[in-house]
């Protein structure tokens, strides 16, 4: 038997880097020897939901302003972006362009972080200030900029702010202002922390001549945004689900080594706790606002203010 199996098996000498033939009969089965490929999409197209995991079609997210079609949750957007959510087309007038940061404490890397910055968000500092109207009514605007240093306040952006405050009440206009802010940038030291006192100063004078301060918080705004002008609104507003605080939870853990309660600096948890009058949805966000501006306007055409 054993004879009769050496005489079937055929014996093949393979030369040195010769690689073995393979009759038809031996061919791998289709299915085994393709191989499959991985389509490539393009960069962008996706973005998934940090609060529900959904996986969302970038347009539609773009469509819907940016929030969640699936949980509502708010994605942050660029100042930019925001100011076309809420102006009337073509109404804003942009101060103070020529305004830009100096490294006075010659600060290790901040000149390049600057240069980055720019290059990340398309302006020139943390906030855009200017005039604009909503459903026709004027009113002076400043909004942070997540995408600069995550809208820290530095001296511009506190200057800015602030001669935007003076600005409105030679017009004789309320204010608006949409904080995103980590809070007092680090690499200004206490040039940055001069701001807080600097833009709460202009807000005291905007209160002398009775004219309203609307204090929007988006997501996140934190340390000395939080401790000056984002605090001091006649009404305060604020996109839901926000982080709103002065010190982190981890700090505060580790400075402290107390734990938060759960959703303790949530925009909900604030407004349960009289910090946030209301919380807007960014759909709804231009209506209200026109609503409040138009009942000041209406009331200072009586010689009231609200």
């Amino acid at each position: 038997m054993f004879k009769d199996i050496f005489r079937k098996t055929k014996y093949v000498t393979i030369k040195s880097g010769q690689k073995p033939e393979r009759s038809p009969s031996e061919a791998l089965p289709k299915e085994e020897s393709a191989v499959p490929v991985k389509k490539e999409l393009p960069d962008g197209l996706w973005a998934k939901c940090p609060k529900c995991g959904e996986v969302l079609f970038n347009k539609d997210l773009d469509e819907n302003a940016r929030v969640c079609t699936s949980c509502e949750h708010h994605f942050r957007i660029s100042a930019r972006a925001r100011l076309n959510l809420l102006v009337d087309e073509n109404s804003f007038e942009e101060w103070d362009t020529e305004l830009k940061t100096l490294d006075s404490l010659a600060f290790p890397g901040y000149d390049e972080k600057l240069s980055e910055a720019q290059d990340k968000s398309g302006m020139q500092e943390g906030v855009l200030t200017g005039r604009a109207s909503v459903e026709g009514i004027p009113f002076v605007i400043a909004i942070n900029e997540a995408n600069f240093i995550m809208g820290s306040m530095g001296s511009v952006v506190g200057e800015k702010i602030a001669r935007a405050i003076e600005r409105a009440i030679e017009l004789r206009l309320p204010v608006v202002i949409f904080s995103t802010s980590g809070g007092a940038r680090m690499q200004e030291g206490i040039l940055s922390l001069y701001q807080m006192a600097k833009t709460s100063a202009a807000l005291a004078k905007l209160a002398e001549n009775h004219l309203l301060y609307i204090s929007v918080f988006t997501d996140p705004t934190f340390g000395g945004v939080t401790a000056s002008y984002a605090s001091l609104g006649d009404i305060m507003i604020s996109e839901p689900n926000a982080l709103i605080g002065f010190t982190g939870p981890r700090v505060i853990k580790q400075t402290m080594g107390q734990e938060l309660p759960k959703g303790a600096q949530t925009a909900e948890f604030n407004q349960e706790h009289g910090s946030i009058d209301l919380i807007v949805s960014r759909a709804q966000m231009r209506p209200v606002l026109a609503r409040l501006l138009r009942y000041h306007q209406e009331g200072a055409q009586y010689g009231s203010t609200i």
